[in-house]
């Protein structure tokens, strides 16, 4: 059982323009940006402009468009932050912790033990926003 999609979630506004956010990436299906709540340095979160709770609910085409962003993102993670560990993350439904009920994909650049021994939890301390716009703005250069 899918949980129903309520529209003035997080993400949901980001797509409408209502929400501002670090855009690393963008094409007509996906938008990739930073996590102003990362667990590290880096921290992306890819969406399908559709809207979808969980992968279940997202129809194949936006499913391939979101792995083909997440490739051109993590490809620029690694060269921009010089490293090959990126811990790939995607939760369903809230009952297994999924926090916004938007389907996304989390791209965090780090070792998994480093990631495990963070003491702050993911969602409980915002970066800094400058750091993100330069960190998003290195990412999406390196895309293109």
């Amino acid at each position: 059982m899918t949980t129903h999609y309520d529209d003035s979630n997080i993400f949901a506004k980001i797509l409408r323009g209502e929400l501002p956010c670090h855009r690393v990436y963008e094409d007509d299906q996906t938008l990739a940006f930073m996590d102003i709540m990362p667990v590290a340095v880096g921290h992306v979160l890819v969406i399908p402009k559709y809207p979808a709770v969980e992968l279940s609910d997202l129809p194949l085409q936006y499913a391939q468009a979101v792995i083909a962003t997440a490739q051109k993102v993590m490809k620029a993670q690694r060269q921009v932050l010089q490293t090959q560990g990126i811990t790939q993350v995607q939760i369903n439904h809230p009952e297994a912790g999924q926090s916004v009920l938007h389907y996304h994909m989390h791209l965090v650049p780090a070792h998994f033990s480093d990631i495990a021994k963070h003491e702050a939890k993911h969602e409980s301390v915002s970066a800094n926003p400058d750091e993100l716009a330069q960190l998003a703005a290195q990412l999406s250069e390196a895309i293109n």
